[in-house]
């Protein structure tokens, strides 16, 4: 499991739901800019990890569980 596969996990898992990045973070009670790709990365070039709440919260919001989320890790389209 990588950097970018949990990225674009989150990604495929939006757009399951019908959402964008920043529509799922909202539906979910976040910042609408807590998915946003340039947040990906930290100024230093440092990877920035979503948080297990963030997850957390977007499953809930979605009525989701942990496997329908990573059913997407390491999924190439």
């Amino acid at each position: 499991m990588t950097h970018d596969d949990v990225w674009r996990a989150i990604e495929r898992f939006a757009t399951e739901h019908g959402m964008s990045c920043s529509g799922l973070a909202k539906c979910s009670g976040l910042d609408p800019t807590t998915f946003n790709k340039s947040k990906r990365w930290s100024k230093e070039g440092q990877p920035r990890w979503p948080s297990t709440n963030s997850i957390s919260k977007i499953l809930s919001s979605t009525g989701a569980n942990i496997s329908d989320f990573t059913k997407f890790i390491g999924e190439r389209e």
